[in-house]
């Protein structure tokens, strides 16, 4: 299955400056509602909000990101994002 062109916007150094200008412009802090703060990056996930589906104005929207802990993204915003995906179809 070929690559998706949008994955390798995730590998550069537009995406990794942006990344940390989010979490810093949310300091350091979870947006889901549990307000943990993380001062290390490796936990945290720069989310966007409204998923881009390719859609490189949206990927690079400050105002679509919010900053997420791993574990907090992974368990809320996945399962969200697979059922949106079922709602849709994309999976029949």
């Amino acid at each position: 299955m070929p690559q998706l062109p949008w994955k390798a916007w995730y590998k550069t150094a537009r995406w990794s400056a942006l990344r940390l200008r989010i979490f810093l412009r949310d300091l350091y802090t979870c947006q889901c509602g549990c307000g943990q703060v993380e001062g290390n990056t490796s936990l945290l996930v720069c989310d966007h909000k409204t998923p881009h589906r390719g859609d490189e104005r949206l990927f690079w929207d400050e105002t679509n990101l919010q900053t997420l802990l791993k574990s907090c993204h992974d368990r809320d915003k996945q399962k969200a994002e697979q059922q949106s995906l079922h709602t849709r179809g994309v999976w029949h």
